[in-house]
């Protein structure tokens, strides 16, 4: 039968022919046959299968019927052809021509199993198979072979190697995966190949399923392979296929392994997420964005920032095109969005992407598709998110907002949560060991100040003075020349406070700048004094500067005066500041403006009712604290000696304005005056009222009255007369006790509220020269007693007239408390918020407006919201949200609300408010009155934003450095404490750390703890 089958496929009948006879001899099978005819027409048939002529389909189609026809009616012959014996051969020599590589061969073995399943002789053939499988895995066969392999032994798991040799042979095999390549051009050879990778990966999967044990050394091969720097050829992107068969349970382990293991150099580290960034462009694997987001944030937990920026600049473009192709689109997205928002120190990686925006954006829109939409909008918000961070750019941003101009924009507080959480030092430790603790900025996303030394007294007032936004955005706008000028590092201080990627920064050059020359270093220090000679200062800085700057400018028609060791005059980009009222040129300095008020202080004779008047400036109120109801009868007797004094700019002139406060008096000495509880608790109104109340002058305090020509019983009256955009406040809490010697401090609970309204007296006519240098008579401003009533008809005609009061709302913003019973000693903290023009405040002073309105009236005195406002105000946004305050102490920075502003001394009663800021409310929300208010940030300068790079990597490097400081010294020493050095200050510490743990500018972390 075998000849009569050789004669026929060799003949030229009709293929019809061919099949009818063909179909004869697989009837014929069924007969009994000799021996020799079984292996003659199983000999003919495995021909016809793996060496066809002319590589003839047909003939394999015949060869395999017959033979499973003869086999199925001769099991025993075809046992003893298809020995263990034969298959070796065939795995090992081949048949005939036939390579035994040859994908056929495979093929022949797996079909011959098939019809000896049943068979007790199979048994021996596994185990050949068995050997020559591994063999064959490691002579890295192609993905055809490979594939047709991985079929057969997923349809015979017999074949598979077992208990030792099985670890060995999943390494193998994923070691030959990395072998593959692809050379094919047309999609159908495409599909192919991933056809042949993915069979080959099911079967690893369902080995590791089978057995557990084989996992783990399959994924360090893995990690060999793409970590390897020594390899002569680029393992093949086919690896990524068994990302998808990891259990993602396993990435916290295996993310905690790699990053720890101090074996794994940092070259391989980043040789391998390289290339697991390359695995996105594979088409059908999962979870690769999952594992690589992980390997980035286990690598940030640990603080290797080196390999994060290496990585993050080579392949965020690679990233970012395969944005292009829809398959591998979100997987490739969610790396690309972690990239870059983690990527906070600097915008070069956002920089490298910037020009491939709008293409992508024009290719997403014209699309239409429903996912692409989708995807559109998503990717909007991540630029928008990135402009915002990276501002001051608009040459880039430009072309890219009006492509995306149609797609929503996420709010600010939105934008700053993700920036916030994305963060490298904000990454969850979970990865790092117990005493690796990366230091990143706290939920708040705001920056402490490290302590240098009992510098609590200036962190809280930068702070605070930070926290005043228009202010801080003006500062921030300047263009100033010189680097020693104090604005100038204010202004650097400003920026690093609002992008360092530091959780605590330190102010070194701001302090040597700013400390006046009567402060000790290392003392504490009172910060109403140093506010006071800080903007002062300032303010003198740009008086001298426009004072130069305008002697020099007949000498140069261009304008053009640059000197780097001279002065240049302070100016904001014309983009940011709003332009200047064209009657008259505005020449007062920023801190005037921002600042700066206007008092008149006039004194009424009681005899001939002559006035005397004269304005003065001020920058903050100093508020003496009522005297004692017994003291009011006596007329003259002398209340606090720290009364309400006006300081005024320029009044700072080397030495404390106090004579008191310069006496060094210790801690013990100082006793505090306890309050009386009986009585309900002042107000900040009642003390401004008590501020602005008349003052008689009698007795030795008389007034020397010209028009009289003798010492004269006189009325001595403070009145408003301009208001500032920030209004200073501060309490005077430490009176000097002239019988025993001390000063004490005034531990009365002051009530605080977030709205009031400050009394602005419009005078009519100004002063006559005589009157304005009429002398005072006493510098005392503290109010004894309340005036006689007098009728306005007595006032002396002609002097001047002031017109209706106009009550001016405003909204707290800032409170700086003291903590401790003396000036000499103690902690200052600061409670600060934003307010905007646009907040529950500005609603509220709407409502305080449209109150006058209805029938309030103008009143001629400081007050407090009514009731109802303030219900209303507890209600809204204005400020008693739990996020809405926020508490800086140092070098920490936590959310607080309002109600622990309020209650603050009933709960620690050394603790007081001292220094109080409130930002000037607009009725109606119709723009500031002198023009100062800026909607938005303004753009860094290139100077400050160069230097904020240049720290936010060399902060990466140092939390590198001491991260891996710290893997040695525990690895080398088992005493080492388990979580790291002790930086869990008490809290009021005024020591470096400020009651909290950060790194400072410059690396700063040498000065030893001070705690009083």
């Amino acid at each position: 039968m075998d000849k009569i089958l050789e004669g026929l496929m060799s003949s030229n009948h009709p293929v019809p022919v061919k099949k009818a006879i063909i179909k004869k001899v697989i009837e014929a099978a069924e007969k009994a046959v000799t021996e020799e005819q079984c292996q003659a027409m199983f000999t003919l048939t495995t021909q016809l299968i793996l060496l066809p002529h002319y590589d003839d389909a047909f003939e394999r189609q015949v060869g395999c019927k017959v033979l499973e026809a003869y086999a199925r009616y001769h099991r025993p012959e075809f046992e003893r052809y298809f020995s263990k014996d034969f298959v070796l051969g065939l795995l090992q020599q081949g048949y005939g021509e036939l390579h035994h590589k040859d994908p056929a061969i495979i093929d022949f073995i797996h079909s011959c199993l098939r019809l000896l399943i049943s068979c007790p002789s199979v048994l021996e053939i596994f185990s050949v198979i068995q050997v020559e499988v591994l063999r064959m895995v490691c002579e890295r066969p192609d993905p055809a072979l490979c594939a047709r392999l991985s079929t057969l032994l997923s349809d015979f798991v017999q074949c598979i190697p077992k208990d030792k040799t099985g670890g060995l042979f999943c390494q193998q095999l994923v070691r030959t995966i990395s072998y593959f390549q692809c050379f094919a051009n047309e999609e159908q050879e495409l599909r192919e190949y991933v056809n042949q990778v993915t069979k080959v990966s099911t079967l690893l999967q369902n080995i590791w399923k089978a057995d557990p044990t084989t996992l783990l050394p399959s994924l360090q091969e893995v990690f060999s392979i793409i970590s390897s720097t020594e390899l002569t050829y680029e393992p093949s992107i086919a690896l990524a296929s068994l990302v998808q068969h990891i259990p993602v349970q396993m990435i916290t382990v295996l993310i905690k392994s790699l990053t720890t293991d101090q074996s794994v150099k940092d070259a391989n580290m980043t040789k391998a997420l390289c290339r697991m960034i390359d695995w996105l462009s594979w088409p059908l694997a999962h979870h690769v964005d999952i594992w690589v987001i992980a390997l980035l944030k286990g690598l940030a937990a640990v603080q290797k920032f080196t390999i994060l920026i290496d990585v993050t600049l080579l392949k965020i473009e690679r990233v970012f095109n395969r944005l292009w192709y829809p398959i591998v689109r979100m997987g490739a997205f969610a790396v690309l969005s972690h990239m870059l928002l983690s990527f906070q120190h600097s915008p070069e990686a956002f920089h490298l992407v910037v020009p491939r925006i709008v293409p992508l954006v024009q290719s997403l829109t014209a699309d239409g598709h429903p996912n692409s939409k989708a995807f559109l909008l998503q990717f909007s918000e991540l630029i928008h998110c990135m402009m915002y961070h990276y501002s001051g750019f608009p040459d880039l941003y430009d072309h890219i907002l009006e492509f995306i101009k149609d797609c929503p924009k996420p709010g600010e507080d939105k934008i700053k949560l993700v920036l916030n959480q994305s963060a490298w030092t904000s990454q969850s430790n979970s990865f790092a060991p117990g005493f690796l603790r990366p230091s990143g900025k706290s939920e708040t996303g705001k920056t402490g100040l490290v302590n240098l030394g009992n510098t609590c007294y200036m962190n809280s007032i930068i702070q605070t003075l930070f926290m005043a936004t228009d202010f801080r955005r003006h500062v921030l706008s300047l263009n100033i020349n010189g680097s020693e000028r104090l604005m100038k590092k204010l202004q650097l201080l400003f920026a690093f406070l609002a992008h360092t990627q530091r959780a605590a920064y330190a102010p070194k050059n701001v302090l040597e700048s700013s400390r006046p020359p009567w402060f000790n270093a290392g003392s504490q220090q009172d910060c109403s004094e140093y506010l006071r000679f800080l903007l002062d200062r300032l303010h003198e800085e740009e008086k001298t500067i426009q004072v130069l700057l305008s002697s020099e400018m007949p000498k140069d028609a261009s304008g053009d005066i640059r000197n780097d060791n001279g002065p240049k005059a302070l100016t904001a980009p014309a983009e940011n500041v709003p332009p200047a009222s064209p009657p008259e040129c505005d020449e007062r300095t920023l801190i005037e403006k921002m600042f700066g008020g206007k008092l008149i202080a006039g004194i009424r004779c009681m005899h001939c009712n002559s006035i005397s008047e004269k304005e003065e400036p001020f920058t903050d109120l100093s508020l003496a604290f009522c005297p004692p109801a017994t003291s009011a009868d006596s007329g003259q007797a002398a209340g606090p000696s720290g009364g309400p004094e006006l300081h005024c700019q320029g009044s700072v002139n080397g030495g404390s304005e106090n004579p008191e406060s310069g006496s060094a008096k210790s801690p013990a000495s100082s006793v505090p005056i306890v309050p009386e509880t009986s009585e309900p608790p002042l107000s900040v109104p009642d003390l401004v009222n008590y501020f602005l109340a008349p003052e008689i002058l009698d007795a030795d305090n008389a007034y020397f009255c010209e028009k009289c020509s003798s010492l004269r019983r006189a009325e001595r009256t403070l009145k408003v007369v301009s208001a500032p955009e920030y209004l200073i406040l501060t309490l005077l809490r430490f009176a000097y006790d002239t019988e025993c010697h001390v000063r004490r401090k005034i531990l009365d609970n002051v009530t605080i509220p977030t709205l009031m309204r400050l009394p602005v007296h419009a005078h009519t006519s100004r002063p006559s020269p005589a009157q304005e240098d009429a002398p005072e008579g006493s510098e005392n401003l503290a109010k004894k007693l309340k005036p006689s009533q007098n009728d306005d008809e007595e006032r002396l005609a002609g002097a001047v007239e002031l017109a209706s009061v106009q009550p001016v709302p405003y909204a707290l913003c800032s409170v700086v408390m003291h903590s401790g019973l003396s000036s000499e000693s103690g902690h200052y903290y600061s409670y600060c918020r934003d307010v905007c023009e646009v907040d529950g405040t500005q609603r509220l002073a709407n409502s305080l407006s449209l109150e006058d309105e209805n029938g309030a009236g103008c009143v001629a005195s400081c007050s407090s919201l009514a009731a109802s406002c303030e219900r209303a105000d507890a209600s809204s946004s204005s400020g008693h949200s739990d996020k809405d305050w926020l508490l800086f102490n140092d070098s920490r920075v936590t959310y607080a609300s309002f109600q622990s502003v309020q209650n603050i001394t009933n709960r620690f009663p050394k603790d007081t408010a001292y220094v109080l800021m409130y930002r000037r409310q607009d009725l109606h929300g119709t723009g500031a009155a002198n023009g100062m208010r800026m909607n938005a940030e303004p753009p860094l300068h290139k100077e400050l934003l160069d230097a904020i790079i240049k720290d936010n990597k060399l902060f990466l490097q140092e939390q590198e450095l001491n991260a891996r400081t710290q893997v040695l010294q525990a690895s080398s020493s088992c005493s080492s404490k388990p979580n790291g050095s002790d930086d869990n200050n008490p809290p009021g510490s005024c020591g470096p750390s400020g009651g909290g743990g950060g790194g400072g500018g410059g690396g700063f972390n040498t000065i030893s703890r001070l705690v009083f």
